[in-house]
């Protein structure tokens, strides 16, 4: 009997499931404390059926369609299986346990067959055709008239045309995908658990700090190697011991096991998996009429096109690789100067970035991360959306949660009206991917005269509390916070009315200007002062040190520049063949090493076996989204900064044409609106220091 059969045949756990009744927390937030395991099939399996029942009536309305009784009972649709969804897909990322992977693994196809018996259906796609091809017959606001559109193209796009056997090839491939994407993330979640760099000899710790010391120290206790130190493939762990581990062959052996992720040939590995998503994706391509699946996926994105992302991420490509070059030669010099009968390889790069940046600028991170406090870092981002837009963020202690580490905030508007509830989640653990992201439980949207507020929450993989002492930051966690909580206002201060344009439900390549044009505020003079405190005395940070970090801003922007978009190439070149009979994920990506120009002292930000970005995670052809959004992103800032970094006026054309938005209105109109203009390119070589 499997899982679905099982926990269906309870009839007593459904009389109890938290999902079939009100929430009684406050806000109707979800009820973690009394959602278990065995409730979400069961709520998964009633929830479908409650919404195939709303699209039979939907089908078989007798009145001509229109927006309201097709478009709008579509978008309304569902509303069990959003609000289970929206808690179980989250839980799979943040809380993820044998239980939970196999729901996953069953209720997967189950979900894809049901989203595909919708967005297939015959009748169902001939009522949005015709409300489409008769909208001008109604009095549609410009909302309205984008959601109808989003409908019928993405009807198209999901082969609403096809027929017969085409169709049903489509259906199996939407399962096969699904099934991939979930066993790819699962073995880049192993075999980041599985990796343990035990010491035992203190000696070879030479090098590290004190914090990065004490963190071993306590990994090691919970992992039961009592008096050793215990270093992981989870971000706080590696990289500290990449920048500052004297001993190179330990270097080497953590670096080794980070980049082999997946390919290990194991239970784990990834090669086949990628071949055969790569393979089905093409297909599924070509079913629709699409030469490359490049080609399918960017017809719906800002890009349009395959060679307008090669044009920007190739231009970006000749400032950086040069850089990279010189910072790789500056490099060697120290090597050669201080004796080291050895040529410079990817797992010295961080322990000689380090090296340089003292000397060159005086700037120690050890120093630095004293004044960054988790908490200090996210009253920081708290003061910034206050001082442009008015927010304020009460922390409470009422409401359920899903881990004892997640603390949940309100957040209000200026006039004191409730906009969200917030819930950040920062510390790395075994149930959780790597990376850090936004998301939401429910997205905002309106319905019946009632806005429904969202439930958003920030996850990351942050450096942990040690002992007695807080979570300190470093300058890149500091960033990613920043980011991260960009796009959480992005969706806490969405004002639609139809939850499919609702917040971050825009093109890949734009949902990234909110988050990446936060980053600006992070270490801005006239901001980080005022939130970064020392976490013993209380002190501001030096205005010295302030001047140190943003000197050192645009050092060793060749090889992060180099590495993010040589990443992006090998997501473009991976989607842009046409035939994978012959596919082998290693050699291709070698091909593309040479074919680049990429030298040997750095390698892709994501290696193909655990680019979980555009394997598993909604970036495929979409890598370069990050840079895209940073053309937007530097040249939005520039408003700031010649108006104020918190002037009001400002802080408003952003919030009502960007924020409060989503994709109701077409990005680069959206874009215009705010800043009068299209964006400058040459303000993300100005940003990253490649201006020539």
């Amino acid at each position: 009997m499997g899982i679905a059969a099982m926990m269906a045949s309870c009839s007593h756990k459904a009389e109890i499931n938290p999902f079939f009744t009100e929430s009684k927390a406050p806000f109707a937030a979800p009820m973690f404390g009394d959602i278990k395991p065995n409730h979400y099939m069961p709520a998964f399996i009633e929830g479908m059926k409650q919404q195939n029942a709303e699209i039979d009536a939907i089908i078989n309305n007798q009145e001509e369609p229109n927006f309201a009784n097709t478009i709008e009972a579509i978008e309304y649709s569902g509303s069990l299986l959003t609000k289970v969804s929206g808690i179980f897909f989250n839980v799979t990322g943040f809380a993820t346990n044998d239980t939970i992977q196999a729901i996953e693994q069953e209720v997967s196809p189950i979900l894809t067959a049901h989203s595909d018996n919708i967005s297939l259906n015959d009748k169902l796609f001939a009522r949005i055709k015709s409300v489409y091809e008769n909208q001008d017959n109604e009095n549609l606001t410009g909302e309205q008239k984008m959601v109808l559109k989003k409908y019928y193209e993405e009807g198209v796009r999901a082969g609403a045309l096809l027929e017969g056997e085409k169709k049903e090839r489509l259906k199996e491939i939407n399962k096969e995908l699904g099934l991939l994407s979930i066993r790819f993330a699962k073995n880049v979640l192993d075999e980041t658990n599985s990796f343990q760099l035990v010491i035992d000899n203190e000696k070879e710790l030479a090098g590290l700090p004190d914090y990065a010391i004490a963190g071993a120290s306590e990994d090691a206790k919970n992992a039961g190697y009592d008096g050793k130190w215990m270093f992981t493939l989870h971000r706080p762990s590696i990289f500290p011991f990449l920048q500052y581990a004297e001993s190179r062959d330990l270097r080497e052996k953590i670096y080794k096991g980070y980049v082999k992720r997946g390919d290990n040939n194991n239970d784990n590995d990834n090669k086949e998996v990628i071949r055969q998503l790569l393979s089905l994706r093409n297909e599924k391509a070509q079913l629709l009429g699409f030469a490359t699946f490049a080609d399918y996926n960017l017809d719906a994105r800002m890009a349009k096109k395959p060679e307008n992302v090669y044009a920007l991420l190739n231009n970006i490509w000749d400032a950086a690789l040069p850089k990279a070059k010189q910072e790789a030669e500056d490099m060697q010099k120290m090597i050669n100067k201080e004796g080291g009968n050895f040529k410079l390889a990817a797992w010295d790069w961080w322990y000689y970035t380090e090296k340089i940046r003292k000397e060159r600028f005086s700037l120690d991170e050890a120093e630095v991360k004293p004044y960054f406090a988790v908490g200090n870092v996210l009253d920081g981002a708290f003061m910034v959306a206050n001082k442009l837009w008015g927010l304020t963020f009460t922390e409470l202690n009422n409401v359920p949660l899903y881990h004892p580490e997640v603390r949940v905030f309100e957040v209000k508007d200026e006039n004191d009206a409730h906009l969200s509830l917030f819930y950040v989640d920062y510390f790395p653990r075994k149930s959780k991917r790597a990376g850090a992201w936004m998301s939401s439980f429910e997205k905002q949207f309106m319905q019946g005269g009632e806005d429904k507020r969202p439930f958003i929450v920030n996850v990351g993989n942050f450096s942990k509390p040690i002992g007695d002492n807080p979570a300190l930051l470093n300058i890149d966690e500091v960033n990613t916070l920043f980011h991260e909580f960009g796009h959480a206002l992005h969706g806490m201060l969405s004002k639609c009315t139809y939850p499919k344009v609702s917040g971050t439900s825009v093109a890949r390549d734009f949902v990234e200007l909110p988050s990446q044009i936060m980053e600006h505020w992070a270490f801005h003079p006239e901001v980080v002062t005022l939130y970064a405190k020392h976490y013993q005395t209380g002190e501001a940070i030096p205005a010295s040190l302030v001047e140190k970090i943003n000197n050192a801003s645009t050092f060793n922007t060749g090889f992060t520049t180099t590495e993010l978009v040589a990443a992006a190439l090998l997501d473009m070149n991976y989607h842009t063949m046409s035939d994978y009979a012959e596919f082998c994920p290693l050699s291709f990506e070698n091909e593309t090493t040479k074919k680049i120009g990429l030298i040997d002292e750095i390698t892709y930000r994501y290696r193909g076996t655990y680019f979980s970005h555009i394997f598993s995670g909604g970036y495929a052809t979409g890598y370069y989204s990050y840079l895209w959004a940073e053309v937007l992103d530097a040249d939005a800032f520039d408003a700031f900064e010649q108006n104020g970094v918190f002037d009001k006026n400002t802080g408003k054309l952003f919030r009502e044409n960007i924020l409060e938005k989503g994709g109701s209105v077409e990005p680069m109109v959206l874009y215009q609106q705010f800043r009068g203009a299209e964006p400058n390119p040459a303000a993300l070589l100005r940003n990253r220091g490649l201006s020539k």
